[in-house]
């Protein structure tokens, strides 16, 4: 029986009184990828936003078998759960190796003795931020500020990895090198919970997939089963599919 980490009922959310999110369930197994995925607008980053505590929601979140609905964005990073956002928000005017060090807080807090040994391991998976971590963070390219923000998350040593929109304005060489680094991912156990509008990348790599659409699940289910779905090919895959060489 696979274990679950993450179980979402009927979560609610949004800004002031304009609610975005209308009873999201959502389920992730201990050591899957799952993908969500939808149009802009669809409350997409709302979720993860929620699910981080950045947001305030109403409705059951159970981490690793405890309510966290209540907790702070403080106490769930300690926890466990980190958030790669949309913008990354890195310190551009601090090397890189600053970064990556700051990312190391909650297992500095919880008193590894080895926590910076976790340099070497981000440095292993991302050898391009060795070769730039005394770079300034503001001066790296588009795909190196995504890896050095997913590396940065990987510092606390997360049990539940959020990604949103990795993808988002880089150029697909480097978007294939950011999904190559998700695969890897997944070998070291973490539970990861991506946000992608590349749909077709998205469920690849994934294990189940949600598509949201107007704050509700639309569709569900096993991320091939939903890449060989009339309407999410029609939808999501479309455009993709009719670019693709014969």
């Amino acid at each position: 029986m696979t274990t679950s980490l993450l179980q979402v009922n009927n979560l609610r959310a949004g800004y002031g009184k304009a609610e975005v999110l209308h009873g999201i369930d959502l389920h992730a197994a201990k050591g899957s990828v799952i993908t969500v995925i939808g149009p802009n607008g669809a409350g997409k980053s709302t979720l993860l936003n929620t699910l981080m505590g950045i947001l305030p929601g109403r409705g059951a979140i159970e981490f690793a078998g405890e309510d966290v609905a209540a907790l702070t964005l403080e106490e769930r990073v300690m926890l466990g759960i980190a958030l790669v956002p949309e913008k990354r928000e890195l310190f551009g005017t601090m090397p890189v190796e600053d970064n990556l060090v700051l990312g190391g807080f909650r297992q500095m807090r919880l008193g590894n003795p080895k926590w910076r040994s976790r340099l070497d391991e981000v440095y292993q998976l991302f050898p391009r931020l060795k070769e730039r971590r005394h770079q300034l963070a503001g001066t790296l390219s588009g795909g190196e500020r995504q890896m050095l923000a997913v590396g940065r998350s990987l510092m606390s040593g997360p049990s539940l990895l959020m990604l949103d929109e990795p993808s988002l304005g880089l150029a697909p060489l480097v978007v294939r090198e950011i999904f190559e680094i998700i695969s890897a991912l997944r070998k070291t156990g973490v539970t990861i919970v991506l946000v992608e509008q590349n749909a077709r990348a998205a469920l690849a790599v994934a294990d189940y997939g949600y598509v949201l659409e107007m704050g509700v699940v639309a569709l569900q289910g096993p991320a091939a089963e939903l890449a060989a779905d009339p309407r999410v090919i029609d939808t999501y895959l479309g455009a993709a599919r009719q670019k693709a060489p014969a």
